[in-house]
């Protein structure tokens, strides 16, 4: 009795005690809470060993029992900023997270819970959880389709512990109500009408059912809600063109060489291995630009510093699911690569912004955007490092022009953000693609104006 209480102490300790880090946006700090874990589960039963034993022997030593080392460092730990328990808001973001890749990639429920990806999809124990956030999110298709996934489950011995707070009658309701609110009225209708066999005393929803018949009567739309596609309600026009773009981009290899940086004397024995990937705008990939050992040290040096990526003057949005740091010049590894980013491209580093290390989460993407950002010392140019591959999805696209690049660890892509004489390209707006499968992580650099009026003149032409 004593240790089941003690044991019910810590889990709400547990709950909390808990600070927001947002974990869903980065892989990697989600693997982190694996050892953490492991480190509570350590000290919890050495804790346990030794209580088992006074409770053996000396029960009445207990008390004295619980002030030994073993639980002040459980105690000091639970109390520690060190323990980053997620928050409510990192499991929501991690579903969010899964509704954006079935946007994206056209996935049922069917497909992300099997395999790999119901290990992910375990941790919340409830699938209607993703049906409500779908809901809340106005993501009416998918939410009905995790409601009906559940529905399907709803009688099987080895789903009840999963779906137990919720009733037939609730998902039966949602998918009502998803069906309604995306369009799809006859869908609405039918499970209204199970829902009313249940209890054909429920005022309620005979009420619902004949607001559902009426509609239906002066509309003549009724979108599939079983079918899948970019066209739906759920996907913003951006996003659409973005989308298609993204999952048939074509890619082209122009030309591969060996190149000095325009007789870069740092260059002439080791010069690096360029491919122009697309003609215009010009985008020139490096492959081996940087090492794996050079790769594990910026990680090493980032991880304790990542938080939640931001766009324009410190928002934190949707649109940017990952998480970031910059990294200033107080390593040798970070001097090198600014260094070999400014061999390559013959810019001056002067101006130009810290190395941006960012690791994405679960589905984590960035919607099409452009890195110019209307200033007066404008981002002229952008070279992204690839620091890992990425086994599905995290392509970077370029969706004007139809490229689209896949992530290769060691290598780097670079394209000038704007024309010669100082307009913005628009052919440059690109996207991140969302991580399917794998760990992404990439860093930037954002090089600026001031500097390159030698490197790269200004054109007084209107068509350069």
């Amino acid at each position: 009795m004593v240790i089941t209480k003690l044991l019910l102490f810590v889990a709400c300790v547990c709950i909390r005690f808990t600070a927001g880090h947002e974990f869903f946006s980065s892989t990697d700090q989600v693997m982190q809470l694996v050892e953490e874990e492991r480190t509570l589960l350590r000290l919890f039963s050495g804790y346990i060993i030794k209580l088992i034993k006074r409770l053996r022997f000396e029960w009445l030593a207990i008390v004295e029992s619980t002030q030994e080392s073993l639980y002040k460092d459980f105690q000091e730990l639970l109390y520690s900023d060190e323990l980053k328990i997620p928050l409510k808001r990192d499991l929501e973001g991690a579903a969010l997270g899964l509704i954006r890749l079935q946007e994206m990639y056209k996935l049922f429920p069917e497909n992300i819970t099997r395999g790999e990806m119901s290990k992910r999809l375990s941790v919340w124990k409830k699938l209607t959880m993703m049906g409500f956030i779908a809901y809340e999110e106005d993501k009416f298709q998918h939410a009905f389709h995790w409601f009906l996934y559940s529905l399907k489950k709803f009688n099987h011995p080895e789903s009840l512990s999963s779906i137990r707070s919720v009733t037939k009658k609730d998902l039966l309701k949602y998918l009502g109500s998803s069906a309604y609110h995306f369009g799809s009225l006859h869908v609405a209708i039918y499970f209204y009408q199970q829902l009313l066999n249940l209890d054909p005393t429920d005022e309620d929803v005979k009420y619902e059912l004949m607001l559902v018949r009426k509609r239906r009567l002066y509309t003549s739309s009724n979108p599939d809600i079983f079918t899948l596609n970019m066209t739906s309600s759920t996907v913003t026009p951006m996003r659409h063109s973005a989308g298609e773009r993204l999952n048939r981009g074509r890619q082209r290899a122009l030309s591969c060489r060996y190149s000095t940086g325009g007789g870069n004397p740092r260059l002439i024995l080791a010069p690096l291995k360029e491919e122009v990937e697309w003609d215009e705008p010009r985008i020139v990939r490096y492959h081996d630009i940087i090492s794996d050992k050079e790769i594990e040290i910026l990680k090493n040096l980032s991880r304790p510093h990542l938080s939640r990526s931001q766009i324009g003057l410190g928002t934190v949005s949707n649109i940017r699911s990952s998480q970031s740091v910059f990294l200033k010049e107080g390593n040798i590894v970070v001097v090198r690569v600014n260094q070999r980013i400014a061999d390559a491209t013959g810019l001056s580093m002067e101006t130009a912004e810290p190395l941006h290390v960012q690791n994405y989460g679960t589905g984590g993407s960035y919607e099409p955007h452009y890195d110019a950002r209307d200033d007066q010392n404008e981002r002229i140019a952008t070279f992204l490092i690839y620091m890992s591959d990425v086994e599905i999805g995290g392509a970077t696209v370029f969706p004007k022009v139809g490229v689209a690049l896949q992530p290769k660890k060691g290598s780097a892509v670079f394209w000038y953000n704007l024309h010669k004489n100082g307009d913005v390209d628009l052919r440059t707006m690109h996207a991140g693609c969302p991580v399917l499968m794998g760990n992404k992580w990439v860093a930037n650099k954002w090089i600026h104006e001031f500097g390159q009026e030698f490197t790269r003149p200004c054109s007084l032409s209107e068509l350069e």
